[in-house]
Parts: C-alpha cells; sequence; structure tokens
C-alpha cells in the first residue's frame, strides 16, 4: 500500500513539473544543468540549461513568434510525454530560409525523462517535412 502511494505521489510530481514548465513558456529553472535536448530527426543535442534555455528563445521568440498548444499527455514516473502542435508565424531566419511571415502549425511529440524533480532529457520528434513545406 505504502508503495502505491508513493509512486501516485511521484508521477504527480512528474505531472506537476511538465505542467508548469509549459505554463511558464519553458522558463529553464525546470530543467537540470546538464539536461540534453536531442533532435531526433537528426540526431543533434543541445546541452545544459543555459543551451537548451537559448534553442528554445530561438525556436519560439528569435525563428518564430510561436507557441506550444499541447493536444496530448502521458506522465508515468519521471517520464513524460507530450504531444503538441508547434504554432506561430516564421519571422526570423530558419535552416537557410529568411522570414516568410508564414502561419505555420507543426505536430511535435516530446518524451522527457526527469531526475531530482527536474527535466534532464528530452527527445524531440519533429515533422521537419511538414515544417518546410508549410515555409515554402
Amino acid at each position: 500500500m505504502e508503495s502505491t502511494l508513493l509512486e501516485k505521489d511521484t508521477v504527480a510530481t512528474t505531472q506537476s513539473v511538465m505542467e508548469q514548465y509549459f505554463a511558464s513558456g519553458h522558463d529553464v529553472k525546470y530543467l537540470a544543468e546538464d539536461a540534453v535536448f536531442t533532435d531526433m530527426g537528426n540526431g543533434k543535442e543541445t546541452h545544459g540549461r543555459e543551451g537548451v534555455g537559448q534553442m528554445l528563445q530561438y525556436m519560439y521568440h528569435v525563428a518564430f513568434d510561436a507557441k506550444a498548444e499541447v493536444t496530448n499527455k502521458v506522465f508515468a514516473e519521471n517520464k513524460a510525454t507530450m504531444e503538441f502542435n508547434f504554432k506561430g508565424k516564421h519571422i526570423g531566419e530558419f535552416a537557410g530560409i529568411p522570414p516568410t511571415n508564414k502561419e505555420i502549425s507543426v505536430p511535435i511529440c516530446v518524451v522527457y525523462d526527469l531526475q531530482d524533480g527536474l527535466i534532464k532529457k528530452a527527445r524531440i520528434y519533429l515533422l521537419a517535412d511538414t515544417m518546410m513545406q508549410q515555409l515554402k
């Protein structure tokens, strides 16, 4: 009985951290200092709280004026999987493409690993072909 309650508490902690992370607009205080975000489409890794923060700033506020609209979420002990639409306007250079001011909506799925109440790893599955089609 006690282990079941502890597991539920751990899942609730994971859910709370993830919901606060998204509600805050990806505040890096929810990331471990040595966090690693991996783009599974090309294998590119972004390391560290500062590096991930810069990458997110670029994607959501420099290349795009965008937000993540969550469409599905699953929480487990120190794990979270979230689906969302990356929605916004292309306002800055991205992948060699100058700003188009086009509106985009691209499905993304991210699998998160948490450790000690912080996001330690994220594996990002973004439909890059869909994004590029919408930008051209």
